[in-house]
């Protein structure tokens, strides 16, 4: 499999450039009412549980090993095949990958999966490296670096929505580890640095990004989709806050498919996942919507779109985002149809939308196992796309797509990456300005 080369902009935020931009309101829902469903499933059978436990065992094994032990960076991909334990020959890092792997280590410790002390030491390296030396502006960090030095990819940008991520991991590990002083001291120093008004630029919104040579990237996050994680973080941080004011300066676009009215760009099903790993928004609403329901209207959506295409697609065999493919590298989903879709399914589609459709997300997953067994499921655990009727079988696993599937994983089982990440005072905080309410 051609590793892809990091582009100079987010492979994710490339798809800010094509989205709606009418405002939505309300909680759209199958009836137009708010639709309320469980962040999990009330009871898992055992073996739902061995298997999910085995999935993320698998998963935060990836977020160690493919790591480097002095920097903590977490690589952006590595081969799922290989099994020897050491870290991948490819130095690219990913900002992104290493906030879920930071998570991760916290599940791990959770689950003993790992002992705390090795864990912990790990932590430390981590946050040290990435307080300082690692480069960043006005504490921001680029999207893609060197595993091992830190140091920006060539014509990568600086990122906020990356950086948001890594801070997801960063203020996970400051409430889990709250009784380790040192840890939580980096932590939130990493977090009190990020200049948040530096990032809107002038504007209402975010920018995309910066560059050093040309500056500030002309898209913006004006639309919803992974980045309310970015928007509530700046609007919580102690030191350079925006006015909460700003959170309603997004659009939120209504997406119709079928019987299905949801909020939506026209954009991969990730966008309904990423803030919902560390962000608890179940039954709570804005003035705008109950987003927690609306990611549940999303999956149903995502999955009739699947099965409508006449593409292999079926109950045990759907689920589309951007990922690899038998080409490379693409974002793809829908509804609308977007991209190449050819009857690849990609795994952490269904694995990050557990909490939202558990028992037709479980199982896709366990019959991608059962069905495909070693050709789908590595050392890490399930490849990053596959299409078993051309005996395509991604060799590589993605950081950002382990991460999302290891933590919603976790989500579904026990709510813990929500009840830590929620410890921080400065998320409740956030939420409450940008005008939350509990049902």
């Amino acid at each position: 499999m051609k590793h892809r080369s990091a582009p100079a902009m987010t492979r994710r935020s490339a798809t800010r450039l094509i989205a709606g931009s009418l405002l939505g309101v309300g909680a759209p829902s199958l009836t137009g009412k708010l639709a309320f469903a469980e962040p999990r499933a009330a009871q898992l059978s055992d073996a739902d549980s061995a298997f999910l436990d085995e999935m993320e065992r698998q998963a935060c094994l990836y977020f160690y090993e493919q790591a480097d032990p002095a920097t903590g960076q977490v690589l952006d991909r590595a081969n799922n095949r290989v099994g020897n334990g050491q870290l991948d020959s490819r130095f690219a890092s990913s900002i992104a990958a290493t906030g879920f792997g930071l998570t991760a280590l916290c599940i791990a410790d959770s689950r003993r999966y790992m002992p705390t002390d090795k864990i912990r030491r790990r932590v430390l390296a981590t946050l040290q490296f990435h307080l300082r030396p690692m480069p960043t502006e006005h504490g921001f960090y680029y999207h893609f670096n060197d595993v091992k030095t830190g140091l920006p990819l060539l014509n990568i940008e600086v990122s906020p929505i990356d950086t948001a991520l890594l801070l997801c991991g960063v203020l996970t590990c400051r409430a889990h580890f709250s009784k380790d002083q040192k840890i939580v001291d980096l932590a939130t120093q990493i977090y009190n640095r990020v200049d948040w008004p530096w990032m809107l630029n002038g504007g209402k919104t975010f920018a995309l990004g910066w560059l050093p040579a040309t500056g500030f990237l002309t898209p913006r996050w004006d639309h919803y989709a992974e980045m309310m994680m970015m928007y509530l973080l700046a609007i919580g941080s102690p030191t350079h806050p925006i006015d909460p004011s700003i959170w309603a300066n997004f659009s939120r676009p209504k997406m119709k498919f079928e019987r299905y009215t949801y909020i939506s760009g026209h954009d991969p099903l990730f966008i309904h996942c990423y803030s919902h790993a560390w962000f608890d928004f179940y039954r709570k609403r804005d003035a705008f919507a109950d987003y927690f329901a609306n990611s549940v209207t999303a999956v149903r959506a995502h999955k009739a779109f699947c099965l409508s295409l006449n593409r292999g697609y079926s109950d045990d065999y759907w689920g589309i985002t951007a990922s690899d493919w038998m080409h490379g590298y693409t974002a793809w989903g829908g509804p609308p149809l977007m991209g190449p879709i050819d009857g690849t399914v990609v795994p952490c589609a269904t694995a990050g939308a557990l909490p939202f459709l558990s028992r037709d997300c479980l199982r896709v997953l366990r019959s991608l196992k059962d069905k495909y067994g070693e050709y789908a499921w590595g050392r890490y655990g399930p490849c990053d796309a596959l299409h078993p009727s051309l005996s395509w079988y991604d060799s590589d696993v993605l950081g950002i797509d382990l991460g999302i599937s290891l933590l919603m994983a976790e989500n579904l089982r026990s709510g813990f990456v929500w009840k830590t990440f929620m410890q921080n005072p400065e998320t409740v905080s956030a939420m409450k300005l940008a005008g939350f309410r509990s049902y």
